[in-house]
């Protein structure tokens, strides 16, 4: 597919924007010293579906379990997690019900650029259905590749590129994505894992 070249203002990726998206990531990662605690927040805070317990965020974050056990006991004291037992391991998943659970996934969209790719593609790219984000992100794991999912019909693919390729230089990630018509998504839609609808018509 090849991108179609267009003023980055024509598309709506202004200056401002760049530097919006470029100066939150510096802020939350400012304010936000504890890497494993912005990998909890990405877990937990973007995908409300996602759970998990202290050995396998362990392997999934590659790092020891003192620093997550840490981590995660802080949340849940402050109500951000709440905890149930399956077997003999404690699960953990986002507390939905927090008054600051709607202020924390609004903040880890913007911080993944999750919100800005929505802005992006939904004005001008056709009769858009709905846009699931897919593979590591939507598990809650930091990924330098955005897999997205764009399910409509009579879609304009070639502005979809463009954005696409815009939207990298902004957010510094790669944005990988598949268009399904409408139908065909539902047909296939139970071969996909860890989906995450982000937008909806």
């Amino acid at each position: 597919m090849t991108s179609v070249s267009v003023p980055i203002f024509a598309l709506g990726l202004t200056r401002r924007s760049c530097e919006q998206a470029t100066s939150l990531i510096v802020m939350l990662e400012t304010l936000i010293t504890s890497k494993t605690r912005i990998k909890l927040l990405l877990k937990f805070f973007l995908n409300p579906d996602m759970r998990g317990y202290l050995r396998g965020l362990e392997q999934e974050f590659e790092e020891g379990s003192n620093a997550i056990r840490l981590e995660l006991n802080r949340f849940e004291e402050a109500g951000l997690l709440y905890s149930s037992f399956t077997g003999n391991k404690k699960f953990f998943r986002a507390n939905q019900t927090h008054p600051m659970y709607k202020d924390l996934n609004t903040l880890i969209r913007k911080y993944v650029g999750v919100d800005k790719i929505i802005e992006w593609f939904v004005e001008q790219s056709g009769d858009l259905e709905a846009v699931y984000l897919s593979g590591k992100l939507a598990k809650g794991l930091d990924s330098p590749l955005i897999d997205l999912i764009i399910v409509g019909d009579a879609i304009n693919e070639s502005f979809i590129q463009t954005m696409a390729n815009k939207g990298e230089k902004l957010i510094g990630k790669k944005i990988r994505w598949v268009s399904y018509p409408s139908d065909k998504f539902e047909e296939d839609k139970s071969g996909f894992e860890n989906l995450l609808l982000i937008w909806e018509k």
